[in-house]
């Protein structure tokens, strides 16, 4: 079963922002487009660069380095020069906190 951490609180992540969390070995974003909150690993498989600071367009972030483009609800590669998806995890809001699957 899945073990889950909460991240924040609903108000904490604007439409279009986002959030880094850090856990014990894996950094991942919290995005939140128009209300729906999606989470992905920190790292472009394409050269293991971080995508923090990536452009978000829609459902697409774009790695800052090479251009490389993933779907943040699934992680599937949108644009070369990445070649493999990256780890997404599971959320769920509750009560107005932002729950986020742990990847440790």
């Amino acid at each position: 079963m899945a073990k889950f951490v909460k991240v924040a609180r609903v108000e904490e992540i604007a439409p279009g922002e986002r959030l880094f969390y850090e856990f014990e070995y894996e950094s991942v974003i919290v995005l939140n487009v128009d209300g729906e909150f999606y989470c992905i690993a920190d790292l472009c498989t394409h050269d293991d660069g971080p995508l923090e600071d990536g452009k978000l367009e829609g459902y697409s972030i774009e790695c800052p380095r090479h251009g490389a483009c993933f779907d943040i609800r699934t992680g599937a590669v949108l644009a070369l020069p990445a070649t493999r998806p990256i780890p997404h995890y599971a959320v769920k809001v509750e009560n107005g906190e932002v729950w986020v699957e742990s990847p440790d």
